[in-house]
């Protein structure tokens, strides 16, 4: 029998589809995870009355059961068990009224690994922050936002001040700087915390499908409407919706969703019949509206009406005393994850951070950690374990506010970037980058980003 390490998370996959679960438990058991899949419910019944796991990933529509009627029927049973949907295109709706009665998130088939994986850590946070029951000694926290510097300070009570306030919220920061997590405290901690929060990127789709995702669609309205649809305004109603990188919003659409807002209520697209509307608006940008509005880009009376009130994220360089807090917190995090020690990290492997200007910001010093506590050997993480422009001592200084990166730079910056969340993989940054596999080999040649001994890469 293979041995199992309690420390380590388990998961538990239920799908009828059997190339499905080996693929699931296949991945997720490399990342570190006691993972078991199955695709008899009652083979998995028996097993989670047994074993109640960290983690549930289920169909929703599985052979014989309704995977939402099967979650409440097994609340009572594994009320710490975190569950996961993964659903088909055409059920969104009935999954994410699923999330009121129970479900921490859902994903729409087919779906990218990473965005499972990214879910289940957040599950798993989520968990470890409510087993520790207190705030991590020497920093704060709101939520799952960390940081004691001034800046974070005054952004955490400004959040406690607007929660419980019913306006539409308008939260700016560069890329990586914590938006969503913004948006999910106010959320927590306002009256609507009990109805859903969903989330949905503006720039994810064609203009095209906006209209469609937003608000629906009745049957027959389009060639392939075989049913009626919800959207997701309309499963959001009595929560929050937030609208990240609301910049990258068609004009077409500002124009529909302001008359929402002013309004309060919808058409389904092909529809006559208004739907009210109750949701809360919270929107993130990484863009600087007021130059696009000038650039006729957004409308302005948008702008306004989104932004009641501004929450503006600092970038980690401009809150550097947060790091070190940040940096002992995603690597105990992922400590957990991987089923490791509790790290302790070496001078010299934070030194060599302190002159870093981590364009990818927090998201950036997250993965820096990650890599690190996956790589490291005896529970110390050492400047070896840090990505290669880092442990080569080639780390950027901090540039001045104006600086402007040379071209090869930025693009260096952005193909290893791209890389590294690829997991070092050669085919799949060379199809997120939009390149051929050749092209990119002969750029990461150019790069020294090709995998070495000398560069920690391989």
């Amino acid at each position: 029998m293979e041995a199992r390490d309690d420390k380590q998370p388990r998961i538990v996959i239920l799908d009828d589809e059997v190339i499905t679960v080996r693929r699931l438990v296949h991945a997720l058991k490399r990342d570190g995870y006691q993972t078991e899949g199955f695709v008899d419910t009652a083979e998995a019944m028996g097993r989670l009355r047994e074993a109640p796991p960290d983690v549930l990933v289920m169909d929703v529509h599985l052979q014989g059961a309704d995977g939402v009627e099967l979650m409440q029927r097994l609340h009572p049973l594994i009320p710490d068990t975190a569950v996961i949907l993964i659903t088909g295109y055409a059920s969104i709706d009935h999954a994410v009224d699923a999330t009121k009665k129970g479900a921490f998130h859902y994903l729409a088939k087919p779906f990218r690994l990473e965005a499972l994986r990214d879910v289940i850590a957040d599950a798993l946070r989520q968990r470890y922050e409510a087993a520790a029951g207190k705030v991590d000694e020497g920093f704060d926290r709101f939520g799952g936002i960390i940081g004691a510097s001034p800046s974070m300070r005054a952004i955490f009570k400004t959040i406690a001040q607007v929660a419980p306030v019913d306006c539409n919220i308008l939260i700016q920061g560069e890329s990586g700087t914590g938006k969503e997590l913004v948006a999910r405290s106010l959320h927590q901690n306002s009256p609507r915390a009990n109805a859903p929060f969903v989330p949905f990127n503006c720039g994810a789709f064609a203009e095209d499908l906006v209209a469609n995702e937003l608000f629906g669609h009745e049957k027959g309205a389009f060639t392939g409407a075989v049913s009626t649809r919800q959207g997701l305004l309309e499963s959001a109603n009595g929560g929050t919706v937030f609208l990240d990188e609301v910049g990258e919003m068609p004009l077409s659409m500002q124009v529909k969703l302001l008359r929402v807002i002013q309004e309060r209520t919808f058409l389904r697209v092909g529809g006559v019949k208004p739907i009210g509307l109750d949701v809360r608006f919270v929107a993130a940008t990484n863009q600087d509206i007021e130059k696009m509005i000038a650039a006729h880009a957004f409308r302005q009376d948008l702008y306004f009406r989104l932004k009641v009130v501004t929450i503006e994220l600092p970038p980690l360089r401009k809150r550097r005393e947060d790091i070190p807090a940040l940096l002992i917190h995603f690597a105990e995090h992922f400590a957990r994850h991987f089923g490791k020690p509790k790290p302790r990290i070496d001078d010299a492997f934070m030194a060599a951070l302190d002159g870093y200007a981590f364009p990818g910001n927090v998201r950036e010093l997250q993965h820096i950690a990650e890599r690190a506590v996956a790589l490291s050997q005896d529970g110390v993480l050492r400047v070896g374990d840090l990505p290669p422009d880092l442990s080569m001592g080639e780390a950027k200084p901090v540039p001045a506010e104006d600086a402007v990166l040379p071209l090869k730079a930025m693009e260096k910056d952005h193909i290893f970037e791209t890389y590294r969340q690829t997991g070092f993989n050669q085919s799949e940054t060379a199809r997120v980058l939009g390149i051929s596999r050749t092209t990119l080999w002969r750029r990461l040649h150019e790069f020294d980003l090709l995998p070495t001994r000398k560069n920690g890469l391989g």
